[in-house]
């Protein structure tokens, strides 16, 4: 039996429609690589488990990579969106930076999928370039947050000559903190995500220690 995958066989629907169809075969994708691991999942499977036709699959993705790129493009873009919109009311500092994007992990896709990619991202270069674009997206916003935060200072932390500079060097630093959160709360038992969450402001103090012209040390708030 030969099936005709031409998109315009496919029957017109709605943007909102689309977006929705969109949306499930995204979830099915997910559930797979949750249950069987990216590198195990295949189309065939992906298909079966959404429960469409192969052609219908095919109209909106043409591979699993294809898949995983835009469910990662939609993880970041509202992660994105939710650091954009905290900055509204106030400058954030690096506590609230990153508790606003991890408070955020697990929305839009299993934590174990997000974990699964990373894993994926070291053997396979697509995957790899994936991941590389979306940090590096990602990471922009971060510079740009934490630049604002340090400009905010009376002064800068000692030794930096601006507050874009600092925010390069530090962002990796901050972001660092998101990987160690995933994989505790996907496989330690009983971890508290609300606890994590509430120690980062402890750890991240609201302004950087700054050391003097003297040396003398300095204290967290």
């Amino acid at each position: 039996m030969i099936v005709n995958l031409e998109p315009e066989t496919m029957p017109k629907i709605s943007d909102e429609q689309r977006d929705a169809r969109r949306t499930e075969i995204m979830n099915a994708a997910l559930r797979c690589f949750v249950r069987s691991g990216y590198q195990q999942t295949s189309m065939a499977d992906i298909i079966a488990e959404s429960g469409l036709s192969a052609g219908a699959i095919y109209s909106y993705f043409s591979s699993k990579q294809e898949l995983i790129r835009d469910v990662a493009a939609g993880v970041l873009a509202n992660r994105r969106s939710e650091l954009i919109a905290a900055q509204q009311d106030h400058v954030l500092s690096p506590a609230e930076i990153i508790t606003t994007i991890a408070a955020g992990f697990g929305k839009d896709a299993p934590i174990e999928a997000l974990i699964q990619t990373w894993a994926e991202a070291t053997v396979d270069p697509e995957v790899r370039d994936l991941v590389l674009n979306a940090l590096a997206t990602m990471r922009t916003v971060i510079v740009g947050a934490l630049a604002r935060w340090a400009e905010s200072l009376p002064r800068l932390p000692e030794g930096w000559a601006s507050a874009e500079d600092w925010a390069e060097v530090s962002a990796p630093v901050l972001m660092s903190v998101l990987p160690g959160f995933a994989l505790q709360r996907a496989i330690v038992p009983g971890f508290d995500t609300a606890r994590f969450l509430d120690a980062l402001p402890t750890l991240l103090p609201g302004r950087p220690v700054l050391a003097t012209r003297s040396h003398a040390p300095s204290l967290p708030d």
